[in-house]
C-alpha cells in the first residue's frame, strides 16, 4: 500500500471505531483554505472533529506529539468555517485519533476525547 491508502486505512479504522459508539459521520477530508479535517462526526447533538494521525510503530514522533499547537489553529480555523456553514451551531470539541501500523501491519488506535478546545 501507498501512503495515500495507509492513511485512508487509518481513518477508516477510525470511522468505524465512531460508528461502532453511535457516531454519524457527516464528513471526511473537509478542506478549506489552511486546513484540513479528517473527520467530522456527530453524536447527541455534539460535532466531533477529529483529527487522525498515523504513524508507523517505534516512529520517532508519535501521532499524539503530531498535532502541534500550529495545526491545532489550523484545525480551529477550518472547524470555525465548517460551523458558519451550519444552519444552526451547534456545541463542538476537538478529538484526536492515533494510529500506530504494527510491523505485522495491524493497526492500534488509541483515542482522545476533547482533545484541545478552541481557546487562543
Amino acid at each position: 500500500m501507498n501512503k495515500r491508502e495507509i492513511g485512508n486505512a487509518g481513518e477508516s479504522a477510525v470511522c468505524a471505531f465512531l460508528t461502532g459508539r453511535g457516531y454519524e459521520i457527516a464528513e471526511r477530508n473537509y478542506t478549506v483554505r489552511g486546513g484540513e479535517i479528517d473527520i467530522i462526526a456527530s453524536k447527541n447533538g455534539v460535532l466531533v472533529f477529529c483529527e487522525v494521525k498515523l504513524r508507523k510503530e517505534g516512529a520517532a514522533v508519535s501521532g499524539e506529539e503530531a498535532v502541534t499547537p500550529a495545526k491545532q489553529q489550523c484545525l480551529i480555523a477550518a472547524a470555525e468555517r465548517y460551523i458558519s456553514e451550519l444552519d444552526e451551531p451547534m456545541e463542538a470539541r476537538f478529538d484526536v485519533a492515533a494510529v500506530e501500523v504494527k510491523k505485522n501491519g495491524k493497526l492500534s488506535l488509541r483515542y482522545y476525547v476533547s482533545a484541545f478546545d478552541a481557546s487562543k
